[in-house]
């Protein structure tokens, strides 16, 4: 895990698990990038690595003068500026009093620290010992502007990332204005890469993108005010011939919930820059005299493994260091939400026939969705309003959570704190409350408008209502969500020199309400939701442990939803349930059993009536009850795998495997029935070659070698008809899964 410091050459090489990340000091005094890529031997002198050109360039601007080799749009650099010679994206950009934009950060001082400090205001991963990580700030001064960055490193000892943010203050005693503040750069010594993104939209998150690089500046973006269902903040560079189990891939995964912008640069070298950080447009930030501003921090992870290989280690690291408190690694309880079964159309009486069946079924938790407070039959009034409509709850939520505990299930609520209804007493007694610039209409999104965080007044208005909301009620689960995006993104609170401010101080306000609510409910769970998957991100993971994925529970759509997240972020934190057939968003009809086989790879419960379904699919739901909270743990906390791609063919395929690959349940996924296909030999991964395993739904004993290099071979189906199994796969829309485990040689 070591630092290694050598003052005389200045350089700083940070190694960890399987890692290696190394810069110097270049001859203009700012940071120089060396390497980034698999763990290599540490030694005295790194100057090799370093690339600076040996002939006079042509057409090229340098710091030097009477010196025509050493120009910074050649150099690879570790913090870039814009300005003395490098034409590419910046790192950040700033603008002093006189009108100058230029800043010259020269190298100052370094430190070493055990273990990782925390950001103040901002969600980040963290140690609990000292001795599992060691961080290293390079503190960097412009003396000419009296501006000092600190640049943060952080290294843990068994995980393959390096972790990066910055710390800007202003030293000088005239303000200076930031129009950029990224965390990170990297510069890479050639492009020969794809670049791998997740896009999408509303029902359809988190799609795999992948293109290759071009000239150019290449980049993914939100200005939407949260980190958005129309592209995560994340992306991977994987050499060409990289795939899902072998090959170079390298991640950058932004700890944010805000605007984003992630990046690379191709310049005319061929050389790569990643950037990634808060998007610069319509941002800025006004920094007075002694005032310091934190980014958020890039996760940044390498892998010689594929992208499996780079997810795992995002997994870990993100359920063992990112998510927190009690939940962090215990197991989820399977819910039963009432949306899609009601929506805003219900009695307590007709809830509870619901409850009743759920608890013979052996469902754990009811979770009551929009609609239980007063006044709100539709979507055009009483949010802000967070008390218990009595002609629907007559007891008010205590009384009917007493009920719904009685019934021996757990008991939670939807929430949705951040937002007002004009048609609401909150925004009759404080309309001012309303984000936005009021000179003219507001535009609204699902008919309401954003509370403004900003304001301290709102955020100790939502903690102190929440507060009295889940100390009054046995609350043991609360679904956050949060229905719409910002839109004439202004406050009243701020003077003109800080509108800029305005769509990140919302996201820190933000940050610091979660932040209490969860210290004083340290049992209550907590899942994010935005529309769904529009604020899936890690800085959401840091308060509230799983996030609702999609507002998509059709089982084909989640298929690509579900593998496109699992890139970054693990099982546990993935709400999936299944739901009523024709499909709500897509009107698909598929089989009970696939509907399951997908949403087990999640954190599993049901959005459906249970009390219309037949005997014989109550039956199967009990069935299915019983087999996740027996591979539950298993499930949510093992290693999962990728194996098929819906997004390169008809099948899908996965699996989960246990820590000590003594357990696996693998998982096959036909879209589409085929007339006369060949046979599908599925090879799996991650076992352990010298064990035998017994597939329990074959009745057979393989040996890990041979399932994982041979595999599991699905028979063909002709015309419908499987010689062996006339049932198997048959029709469209058709799953499979098998439960491995472990066994004596010939048992």
């Amino acid at each position: 895990m070591p630092i290694f410091v050598q003052d005389d050459k200045k350089q700083f090489h940070l190694q960890g698990k399987d890692v290696s990340y190394i810069f110097s000091v270049l001859p203009n005094g700012e940071l120089g990038h060396m390497y980034f890529g698999k763990k290599i031997s540490h030694r005295k002198d790194f100057s090799h690595l370093l690339q600076l050109p040996k002939e006079p360039l042509g057409n090229a601007t340098f710091a030097f003068e009477g010196d025509s080799t050493f120009s910074l749009e050649f150099v690879k650099r570790e913090y870039p500026s814009y300005g003395t010679g490098d034409y590419r994206e910046p790192a950040f950009h700033f603008v002093y009093e006189d009108g100058s934009r230029v800043t010259r950060l020269q190298y100052d001082h370094f430190k070493r620290l055990n273990g990782k400090p925390s950001l103040q205001g901002l969600p980040a991963v963290y140690v609990e010992d000292e001795n599992e990580a060691e961080t290293l700030i390079i503190t960097m001064r412009d003396p000419y502007t009296n501006v000092c960055v600190e640049l943060s490193y952080t290294v843990y000892a068994r995980y393959n990332a390096i972790i990066r943010s910055a710390r800007i203050t202003n030293e000088g005693k005239k303000p200076i204005i930031m129009d950029r503040a990224l965390s990170a750069s990297v510069d890479f010594p050639h492009a020969n890469f794809d670049w791998i993104h997740l896009d999408g939209a509303w029902i359809k998150e988190r799609h795999i993108a992948c293109d290759r690089l071009s000239k150019g500046f290449q980049s993914v973006n939100s200005k939407r005010g949260v980190s958005s269902s129309l592209h995560n903040p994340f992306i991977a560079l994987k050499e060409r011939d990289a795939n899902e189990h072998c090959g170079i891939v390298y991640g950058f995964s932004l700890v944010y919930s805000g605007n984003f912008l992630a990046g690379v640069e191709v310049d005319h070298y061929d050389m790569a820059r990643v950037l990634m950080g808060i998007n610069p447009f319509d941002f800025s930030w006004k920094l007075e005299e002694k005032e310091s501003f934190q980014t958020p921090e890039v996760v940044m992870v390498f892998s010689d493994e594929g992208l499996n290989g780079m997810s795992q280690t995002y997994h870990e690291l993100y359920v063992n260091r990112l998510v927190r408190g009690k939940w962090r690694q215990s197991e989820r309880p399977i819910l039963i939400n009432n949306w899609e079964a009601t929506y805003f159309n219900f009695t307590e009486s007709k809830l509870m026939e619901i409850v009743e069946e759920a608890s013979k079924l052996g469902i754990e938790l009811f979770a009551l969705d929009d609609g239980w407070f007063e006044g709100r039959h539709n979507d055009t009034t009483s949010l802000g309003d967070w008390i218990a409509d009595k002609t629907k709850l007559p007891e008010g939520v205590k009384g009917f959570g007493q009920k719904v505990e009685q019934n021996g299930l757990q008991f939670g609520i939807w929430v949705e704190p951040e937002m007002i209804s004009k048609k609401s007493m909150l925004f009759e007694k404080h309309p001012d409350w309303v984000l936005g610039v009021q000179t003219g209409p507001l535009s609204h999104g699902r008919n309401q408008y954003m509370l403004d965080l900003t304001k301290e007044p709102v955020q100790s208005f939502i903690i102190d209502t929440l507060s009295q909301l889940l100390s009054d009620a046995p609350i043991r689960y609360v679904k956050w969500d949060m229905n719409r995006n910002m839109s004439e993104i202004g406050t009243d609170y701020l003077d003109a020199t800080r509108q800029g401010e305005v769509a990140h101080r919302y996201v820190l306000g933000l940050y610091a309400v979660l932040d209490e609510l969860t210290k004083r409910f340290p049992n209550v769970l907590f899942e994010s939701c935005a529309s769904g998957g529009n604020r899936f991100d890690p800085g959401m993971l840091y308060y509230m442990p799983q996030t609702w994925t999609s507002d998509n529970t059709d089982a084909i759509e989640r298929l690509k939803i579900q593998y496109g997240t699992s890139l970054v972020y693990p099982l546990s934190t993935m709400g999936a349930h299944v739901s009523a057939v024709p499909n709500h968003q897509t009107r698909r009809i598929t089989p009970l059993e696939t509907r399951f086989h997908v949403a087990m790879f999640g954190v599993f419960g049901y959005e459906l009536d249970v009390t219309k379904l037949p005997a014989e699919e109550k039956a199967k739901v009990k069935n299915q009850v019983a087999f996740y909270k027996e591979n539950r743990k298993l499930i949510q906390f093992g290693r999962f795998y990728r194996l098929l791609s819906p997004f390169e063919q008809n099948d899908t395929a996965w699996m989960v495997v246990s820590p000590d690959r003594q357990e696996a349940i693998v998982a096959f996924y036909r879209t589409l029935a085929k007339p006369n296909p060949g046979l599908v030999q599925l090879k799996l991964v991650g076992l352990d070659e010298s064990k035998f395993y017994r597939v329990e739904e074959l009745n057979a004993v393989y040996k890990g070698d041979e399932l994982m290099h041979a595999g599991i071979t699905l028979p063909a189906i002709y015309n419908g008809t499987v010689y062996s199994d006339s049932s198997f796969l048959a029709g469209d829309f058709q799953s499979v899964i098998w439960k491995l485990s472990v066994v004596e040689e010939g048992s």
